[in-house]
């Protein structure tokens, strides 16, 4: 009801890693270890205090959860500003956390705009720590606004993913796998594979499958398990895809799939037809910028370094995906690759692992122990290695 998502999609993506984070905040705590002795030496990890945790409305229960599970496991208060575009999962989840029995002054939760609340919160002088989920414009004011405080700031920012296709695929399982996941939660996602990287003798036969897999996705009402795809978020949202579509053309690619405007089924609302460009160059603003909607771009490349040199030739380095018959072949790819998280062969994602992103797109890493270590402070006792 809030953003959009379509049913199926809320409940086994939103809702369900929402639930996985928490079993896994779980399994972490029973034998994280706060305390450790080396020889003489002491190594404690205490709570960092009071933290600021400013969450996106692309995937609102999943990215709270992922925020607040470690930082109750840990020790710490917190203030949680959910976006003002999608407020209500955080309001049922205060109501969980209440009902739970969690201590008053533990979890507080606060609405409002980023510009305002966000800064806010940013440069209280009691908060020692900022969690901030959103774009890379976003987290640069948060990161100034934290600065004069010298606050822990920990930042997951936008993507452009590279998904590249290597010559020895299932063509038809690798193109339409990546445009599936490219259109997930309508595009409006941080990890979204937009830039298809194919092999050039290989491209016209991916441009047809692509182009044809688009075409074949649902679109409509959100509250319907047959829909694959919803609107975007706000008017805002979809006037920035729609502007970035006309660039595409006004750039020189071809539309192969979809285009400006909506689908005609759904006339009214932020729908937005599933895009495919073709014939697109590395240095298109829809190859360059963060589109955050169902536009899908379609690169040829000559050889391997040629497709390395494309997915690295960003400012971002969230995500990545690789695609091989030959796992080996794939895993020496994204060892070159200048990304966080990288999914090989469609893997599923992994929430014990670290995750979070290289260059612009971020610092520090979020879920499993590697998530635990946002909240707490090293402090280290030397000569406290026996205190009886």
């Amino acid at each position: 009801m809030e953003m959009g998502a379509p049913i199926s999609r809320t409940l086994n993506y939103q809702a369900a890693t929402a639930i996985a984070h928490i079993e896994e905040a779980i399994r972490v705590l029973d034998d994280y270890p706060f305390e450790q002795v080396r020889g003489g030496t002491r190594i404690l990890r205490e709570p960092v205090g009071v933290c600021a945790l400013i969450t996106p409305w692309n995937a609102p229960i999943m990215q709270i959860v992922s925020k607040v599970a470690p930082a109750l496991a840990t020790g710490c208060t917190m203030v949680l500003k959910p976006s003002e575009e999608s407020p209500l999962s955080a309001i049922l989840f205060a109501e969980i956390l209440q009902e739970a029995g969690t201590p008053a002054g533990v979890f507080n939760l606060i609405h409002g705009e980023g510009p305002v609340v966000g800064s806010a919160l940013s440069q209280h002088p009691l908060v020692r720590m900022v969690s901030f989920t959103g774009s890379t414009r976003a987290g640069i004011e948060v990161a100034r606004a934290a600065a004069a405080g010298v606050k822990r700031v920990h930042q997951e920012l936008g993507g452009k993913s590279a998904n590249i296709l290597l010559d020895d695929v299932d063509l038809e399982e690798a193109v339409s796998r990546g445009v599936l996941g490219c259109y997930g939660n309508s595009g409006q996602s941080c990890v979204a594979p937009d830039r298809m990287l194919v092999p050039a003798h290989l491209y016209e036969q991916a441009v047809e499958i692509a182009a044809r897999t688009a075409s074949a996705i649902v679109v409509g009402d959100p509250s319907s398990f047959d829909t694959q795809m919803g609107p975007l978020v706000n008017q805002a949202q979809f006037d920035k895809v729609q502007a970035l579509i006309a660039t595409g053309i006004g750039e020189g690619a071809r539309i192969v799939g979809g285009g400006p405007g909506r689908p005609e089924n759904c006339p009214v609302g932020y729908f937005v037809r599933p895009t495919v460009f073709a014939d697109v160059r590395p240095d298109m603003t829809i190859a360059c910028e963060e589109i955050f909607g169902p536009v899908l771009s379609l690169i040829p490349y000559q050889d391997e370094e040629e497709a390395i040199c494309i997915a690295n030739g960003t400012e971002y380095g969230l995500a990545a995906y690789v695609q091989s018959a030959d796992p080996a072949r794939a895993t020496r790819i994204a060892r070159r690759l200048q990304a966080g998280y990288i999914y090989a062969n469609y893997a599923p994602p992994d929430y014990s692992a670290p995750f979070g992103g290289y260059k612009q797109s971020g610092n520090g890493r979020e879920y499993g122990a590697w998530g635990f270590e946002a909240f707490v402070e090293m402090k280290t006792i030397v000569g406290g290695g026996d205190d009886r």
